[in-house]
C-alpha cells in the first residue's frame, strides 16, 4: 500500500515508521474532508453574527487576548502571528524528524476541530509527499501554548516564507513554490493559531525516540546476551520461577527473550566454577524489564497525543461551541519523555558495568581482552568512552518537566517545558545507541576467546554478522572507526 490516508482511525508508532521508512505518500480521506470543510464553513458563518470575543479567531494572542481585531484584519492576524513567532534558534531537527512533524500536524488538523481551510491541509500534504522538509530549530518552545516557536518555522513556507531543505539543499520556500508553480497561501480566521497552537514537535521528537527506543530495547537483550555467554555467565537467574513470583511484564520478557536466545549454548551450560554473577548480569531481567515497562507505558501516552486535535480554542460544529481551553499543554508528553530517558540511560549505564566487567580480566579472559596485554591496551579505552557517555546521560535525565517559568507576561504562568525534555530525549537515545554498540564491541572479541565453544545458534549468528564489519582485534589499532561501525551494524 502506498498511500495512506489521513482519518480518524487511530495512528500508531508503528504505522508512523512504515510511512516514514517506507516513502507512503499521504491522502486526506472523504471521512476527513468532509470535517475538515464543515468545521470551516462553521468557523465563517460564526464571523457573521458572533457577539463577543473569541480567543485567537477575533483577539490579539496570549496576555493581548482582550484586544479585539476588527473582521477585515483577520487575516492579517494570522499571518503575523507564524511571521512573528518563528523565534526558534540553535541546531536544525534532523529532516526526518521535521517529516513526522508534518504527518501530525496534518493529522490533528484533519478531525474537523481546528477550523482550518482544506487548501491549508493540502499544502502541507504536498510538502510532506514531495519531500519538502521546512527548516525548524531546536530551540524556542516552552511546550506549554504548544510548541509555538518549532511550528511557526514549519508553517513559515505555507505563506512563502521561512527555508525547506529539497533535494539535498536549503532554500528560500519562495524559491521552490516559483519552481513547483505554487501560490503562498491566504491565512482564514484562526488558522495561524491552529497552525502554531499543538504538540507536534514534542510528539515528533517522542515518536523518533520510541522507534529507536523499541529497537534498542532489542539489541540491549542481543548484546547481553552475548556479554553474559562471554563472561562466562550462569542462566538460573533466567529461569521462569523467580519471575512468576514478581510478575512485572518486563521482567518476565527479558528472562524469556534469554532463554530464548542462549538455547543451545556449549558455554551457558557447561559447569560454573562461581555461585553468582555481578549485578549487571544477574538482573537484567529486572533491569531492561524496567525500561521495557515504561517504553510501553510511554508508547500509550505518545499514541493518545498524536491522534488528539491539541490546538486552542477547539471548535466543536455539532455543539455550537467554540472552547478557548489547554490542549496545547505538554505535561503529559514532558512527563513520559523524561521518563523514557531515563529508562533508556539505564540501559546504556548497566551496559557500561558488563563492559567493565568483560576487560577486567576474569573468569579465563585477558585483561583488556587482548592477547599481550602491556604492550596493547586493547579494549581499555572504548570503556572510558562508553563512562564518559553514560557519565553525560546522567546530566541529561534532569527532569526538564519539573521546570516553568512564566511567560506572555504571566498569561501563560505554567509551562512544561516538554520541548526541553525532548530534544534532551534524543540525545539520550543516541548515546544509548554508541554504548550498545561499544558493548557489542566488547562482548563479540570476548566470545572468541571462548574459542572452541561456542554459543547458541543465535549469538552465532549475530557475531558472525558482526564479524563482516568488524575483525577480531589481534593487536592494537585504531578504534574510532570500529566503534563508528558498530553502532551502524546496530542500526541497519
Amino acid at each position: 500500500m502506498n498511500t495512506h490516508y489521513i482519518s480518524s482511525q487511530k495512528l500508531t508508532i508503528g504505522r508512523i515508521s512504515e510511512i516514514i521508512s517506507s516513502g507512503i505518500r499521504l491522502e486526506l480521506s472523504r471521512e476527513a474532508a468532509a470535517a475538515v470543510k464543515k468545521c470551516r464553513e462553521y468557523l465563517d458563518s460564526k464571523m457573521d453574527d458572533i457577539r463577543r470575543p473569541v480567543y485567537g479567531v477575533t483577539t490579539g494572542f496570549g496576555s493581548l487576548c482582550n484586544i479585539t481585531i476588527p473582521e477585515e484584519d483577520l487575516s492579517q492576524l494570522q499571518h503575523n502571528l507564524v511571521m512573528s513567532h518563528a523565534c526558534g534558534t540553535g541546531e536544525k531537527v534532523r529532516p526526518e524528524i521535521v517529516k513526522i512533524m508534518l504527518l501530525l500536524k496534518i493529522q490533528s488538523l484533519s478531525y474537523g476541530y481546528s477550523g482550518v481551510q482544506t487548501d491549508t491541509i493540502q499544502r502541507l500534504m504536498d510538502m510532506f509527499n514531495n519531500d519538502i522538509l521546512p527548516v525548524v530549530y531546536r530551540q524556542g518552545s516552552l511546550g506549554a501554548s504548544g510548541d509555538l516557536a518549532p511550528l511557526a518555522h514549519l508553517s513559515l513556507p505555507l505563506i512563502g516564507m521561512g527555508e525547506v531543505e529539497y533535494k539535498g539543499k536549503v532554500l528560500p520556500s519562495a524559491e521552490v513554490w516559483e519552481t513547483l508553480g505554487w501560490k503562498p497561501l491566504r491565512l482564514q480566521s484562526k488558522e495561524g493559531l491552529a497552525l502554531l497552537n499543538g504538540t507536534q514537535f514534542m510528539s515528533a521528537h517522542a515518536v523518533w525516540s520510541l522507534i529507536r527506543s523499541k529497537r534498542l530495547s532489542e539489541w540491549a537483550d542481543r548484546i547481553g546476551a552475548m556479554s553474559l555467554d562471554a563472561f562466562d555467565g550462569r542462566i538460573e537467574p533466567f529461569w521462569p520461577q523467580t519471575h512468576r513470583v514478581r510478575p512485572h511484564q518486563g521482567q518476565a520478557e527479558t528472562a524469556k527473550r534469554f532463554m530464548e536466545l542462549l538455547d543451545g549454548s556449549d558455554i551457558i551450560k557447561r559447569q560454573k566454577e562461581h555461585v553468582q554473577d555481578p549485578y549487571s548480569f544477574r538482573c537484567i531481567p529486572q533491569v531492561h524489564g524496567a525500561s521495557k515497562d515504561t517504553i510501553r507505558y510511554v508508547e500509550s501516552v505518545i499514541e493518545t497525543e498524536i491522534n488528539s486535535a491539541t490546538d486552542n480554542p477547539t471548535v466543536f460544529p455539532d455543539e455550537d461551541l467554540i472552547i478557548s481551553a489547554g490542549n496545547f499543554h505538554g505535561q503529559p508528553l514532558a512527563i513520559a519523555m523524561d521518563m523514557l530517558a531515563i529508562a533508556l540511560a539505564e540501559l546504556a549505564n548497566i551496559s557500561e558495568r558488563r563492559i567493565y566487567k568483560l576487560i577486567s580480566g576474569q573468569r579465563g579472559l585477558p585483561k583488556f581482552l587482548v592477547a599481550k596485554p602491556g604492550l596493547n591496551s586493547g579494549f581499555m579505552i572504548p570503556q572510558y568512552t562508553a563512562a564518559s557517555i553514560v557519565s553525560q546521560n546522567k546530566g541529561l535525565c534532569t527532569p526538564a518537566s519539573v521546570d516553568s517559568i512564566p511567560s506572555s507576561q504571566g498569561q501563560e504562568d505554567h509551562v512544561s517545558m516538554g520541548a526541553n525534555a525532548a530534544t534532551k530525549l534524543v540525545r539520550v537515545v543516541e548515546n544509548t545507541e554508541r554504548v550498545l554498540a561499544i558493548e557489542l564491541f566488547n562482548a563479540a572479541q570476548a566470545l572468541d576467546f571462548r574459542r572452541p565453544l561456542k554459543s547458541s545458534w543465535n549469538i552465532e549468528k549475530i557475531h558472525a554478522a558482526y564479524r563482516k564489519s568488524v575483525p577480531f582485534i589481534q593487536d592494537d589499532t585504531y578504534m574510532h572507526p570500529l566503534i563508528e561501525k558498530s553502532i551502524e551494524f546496530i542500526r541497519q
